[in-house]
């Protein structure tokens, strides 16, 4: 691979590297946030439809990178794809929570959530990863739809004996709307100034960042960098999310992760990569320089 398509983050550390499966992966601990989208899990179109082989197939390489890298500690996230946008945009569930009829829908919308959580550690489990499942909504607090509080003593309790906790986007509280939505992103930039990760990883359908809609018949081409200096104009162009998805779409996720590695000091980059190509997810878990999909850092170009 040449030089012109890889970046290093840890170039001012003292992190090795060494040849093993994987191309090249670092010697020592790092720890990495991970996102499957809820597009890339299911079929966004259809209520609570799976997609078991590309579960069970990123769960066989998450799996495989950590056998590859005994220091590589991962704190995994999933969207809730079909099995929760589409009840939540049902009841309106982000937007507040206060009749009878919407608790009710607020609940089913947790439900539904969980029960994707709990494929999503039963195939982890099954391929060997020492997945366990966090409810967010167990300790989740927000006002006005702006995640405030969520305990942060679980995920590193399980990180630091060995884990790899499971977060996913859920429902919330909310002192103003009664009830909310909290995506995985939000999870995430409220869990990384806490946790102090080296990198971000979201892996979703597409190859990046796109400059239109994947759904759409337009051909969009891939954004490979991002910094916030790049972002106002990168918004203008952004493709969208496809199916429902009552947590933003493309645009929200690009905009969480600016904020999140402008206020996160250890960490490098985010990098948004596609699940959909077999084998990525183990590379890029394996090696940092590998350069794939979009990267969305704090620095100027």
């Amino acid at each position: 691979m040449g030089g012109d398509r890889r970046w290093n983050p840890h170039r001012n550390t003292k992190i090795g590297v060494l040849a093993t499966n994987c191309a090249k992966v670092l010697v020592g601990s790092e720890l990495i946030f991970l996102k499957l989208g809820g597009s890339l899990l299911t079929d966004k179109t259809r209520p609570q439809v799976l997609r078991p082989a590309v579960l069970a197939r990123l769960a066989a390489e998450i799996a495989a990178a950590l056998a590859d890298r005994p220091g590589l500690r991962l704190l995994i996230g999933h969207g809730s794809g079909s099995f929760g946008h589409i009840t939540a945009s049902k009841h309106g569930t982000r937007g507040g929570v206060r009749s009878r009829e919407e608790w009710r829908g607020y609940a089913e919308t947790g439900r539904a959530a969980a029960q994707l959580n709990r494929l999503v550690v039963d195939a982890l489990g099954d391929a060997g990863a020492p997945a366990l499942g966090v409810q967010p909504s167990a300790s989740a607090a927000c006002h006005a739809g702006e995640l405030r509080d969520l305990d942060v003593r679980p995920l590193r309790a399980a990180l630091a004996n060995g884990l790899a906790p499971v977060v996913y986007g859920d429902v919330a509280l909310d002192d103003v709307r009664g009830g909310t939505i909290i995506s995985t992103e939000e999870i995430f930039r409220w869990l990384a100034p806490r946790l102090a990760p080296q990198r971000v990883i979201l892996a979703g359908e597409t190859t990046g960042v796109l400059t239109a809609d994947p759904a759409s018949a337009a051909t969009g081409e891939l954004i490979a960098e991002i910094t916030p200096a790049t972002l106002p104009a990168v918004l203008h162009v952004l493709g969208g999310s496809r199916g429902v998805d009552v947590t933003g779409g493309m645009a929200a996720k690009v905009t969480q992760m600016v904020a999140l590695v402008q206020t996160t000091p250890s960490l490098a980059a985010v990098q948004i990569v596609s699940g959909l190509q077999e084998g990525l997810v183990r590379e890029v878990l394996c090696d940092p320089a590998v350069r794939a999909g979009t990267r969305i850092s704090g620095q100027r170009p």
